[in-house]
């Protein structure tokens, strides 16, 4: 029989459609209150790969992601989805979103996102809030696709970011060890 561990902490992202730049600002504001600072930013796209939020959105809706600073561990990300739907709703017109912002985290592995919605490939959390395996990382090819990977995060800027943020985790979780050794020590 295994050993019950303690949990590796994991990297916090967010994955973001806005139409509207100072709802942007004023987002990214409040999630840095709570989560901490953004220690990465990819670059920000045209969101061409789906119209599923053009009815709330409208057309003209642009895709980046973040990363913070501040590791987590990966059973919060259910009040992170919960606090950004917060978010979300605070800058609503009505009853539509004018910010998507959607949490996950990436680990040495793979990239998990949060959602509301179930679906079979999704496992429930808590408070209403599932979790999937978004995309795996493996050494030769990266961040490979899976039958439910959204397209946008199989993109070469998505696939970017992600590889920086991974580099940014390992680095974190290397300094984090040698510390943990030092204080045994």
């Amino acid at each position: 029989m295994g050993k019950i561990g303690s949990a590796e902490k994991v990297k916090l992202f967010c994955g973001i459609l806005s139409t509207d730049e100072n709802i942007d600002k004023k987002a990214l504001s409040e999630l840095e209150k709570k989560l901490g600072g953004i220690d990465a930013k990819s670059e920000v796209m045209n969101f061409k790969f789906s119209d599923y939020y053009n009815l709330e959105m409208g057309s003209n809706i642009k895709r980046y992601w973040i990363s913070f600073k501040n590791l987590i561990f990966a059973d919060e990300i259910a009040d992170i989805k919960i606090f950004t739907n917060d978010i979300e709703d605070s800058f609503a017109k009505d009853g539509k979103r004018l910010i998507n912002i959607d949490p996950g985290y990436l680990t040495q592995a793979n990239v998990i996102l949060a959602t509301t919605k179930n679906f079979s490939h999704r496992i429930y959390l808590q408070k209403g809030i599932y979790a999937e395996v978004t995309t795996i990382y493996n050494k030769k090819d990266g961040f490979i696709k899976l039958p439910w990977s959204y397209p946008d995060y199989m993109s070469a800027p998505a696939k970017d970011f992600l590889l920086k943020v991974r580099k940014n985790l390992l680095g974190q979780l290397k300094l984090s060890s040698r510390k943990r050794y030092k204080n045994e020590n």
